[in-house]
C-alpha cells in the first residue's frame, strides 16, 4: 500500500468520523460543520476561478458573489434536511460516497471509452457503476425504516439516481474548473485528497438538489 494511499484512507475515516459524530450529537454541531465546510470550500473555489479567469476581473466578481450565495443555500437547504431526520442525511450523503466508489472501482476495473475529455480518468463504465452503485444505501434506509409513507421503491430509486447524475455533473463541474486553472487539487488540507472541496464537490450539489427534490415532488 503507497503512502498516498494510505493517507486517503485514513483521512477518508477521519472525515466519516467527524461527520457522524456531528449528525449524531445534536443540530448546532451539525450545522457549525456545514459552515466551516462551506467557508473552506467557499475559498477554495474562489481560488480557482481566479486562476482559471485571471484577466476577467468582473466575471471573476460575479462569479464570487454567485458562489457565495450558493454556499449559504447549502448550509440552509443541509441543515432543513437535517431537521427532517438525520437518518435521511446520512443517505443522502451515502449516495455520493457509494456513487463516487462505484464510478472509481468499476472505472478501474473495466476501463473502456472515457466519459469526457474535462476528466480523462473517468469512463463510461465508471459512470455507469456511479448509478448501479448509488442504489446500494437504499438497503440502509430500508433497515432503517426511515421511508416516508408516500414514497414507493421506484421513486426511491429514481431519486438515488438522479442524485448520482447530479454529483457526477458536480464533480465534472469542478474538475473543468481545475483543469483550466491548471491545478491537481482545489487545495492541500487533506492528506492524500488534496483541498476540502475536491472530497464534497458533488455533495455540495447533491444536498440542496434533494431538498428541492423533496419541496416539489414529495
Amino acid at each position: 500500500m503507497t503512502r498516498n494511499l494510505s493517507e486517503r484512507i485514513l483521512t477518508s475515516f477521519f472525515l466519516l468520523f467527524i461527520l457522524f459524530t456531528c449528525i449524531f450529537i445534536n443540530k448546532y454541531l451539525f450545522l457549525a460543520l456545514l459552515i466551516v465546510s462551506s467557508f473552506i470550500s467557499f475559498n477554495e473555489f474562489n481560488r480557482l476561478i481566479k486562476k482559471s479567469f485571471k484577466k476577467e476581473i468582473n466575471f471573476i466578481a460575479t462569479v464570487k458573489i454567485f458562489s457565495a450565495l450558493f454556499f449559504i443555500l447549502f448550509t440552509y437547504t443541509s441543515y432543513e434536511i437535517y431537521g427532517r431526520s438525520p437518518i435521511v442525511i446520512i443517505w443522502i450523503i451515502a449516495i455520493c460516497i457509494f456513487s463516487d466508489t462505484g464510478g472509481y472501482t468499476i472505472g478501474k476495473l473495466v476501463g473502456g471509452k472515457k466519459l469526457t475529455k474535462i476528466s480523462p480518468n473517468k469512463t463510461i463504465a465508471g459512470s455507469v457503476g456511479s448509478f448501479i452503485f448509488s442504489l446500494i444505501p437504499l438497503i440502509f434506509l430500508y433497515l432503517t425504516n426511515e421511508i416516508y409513507n408516500d414514497i414507493n421503491l421506484a421513486q426511491l430509486v429514481i431519486v438515488s439516481l438522479l442524485l448520482s447524475l447530479i454529483c457526477q455533473a458536480g464533480d465534472l463541474l469542478i474538475s473543468y474548473f481545475k483543469r483550466k486553472a491548471k491545478v491537481k487539487d482545489t487545495g492541500s488540507i487533506l492528506p492524500g485528497h488534496g483541498g476540502l472541496l475536491d472530497r464534497i464537490d458533488g455533495l455540495i450539489f447533491v444536498l440542496p438538489s434533494a431538498f428541492l427534490i423533496d419541496k416539489i415532488i414529495f
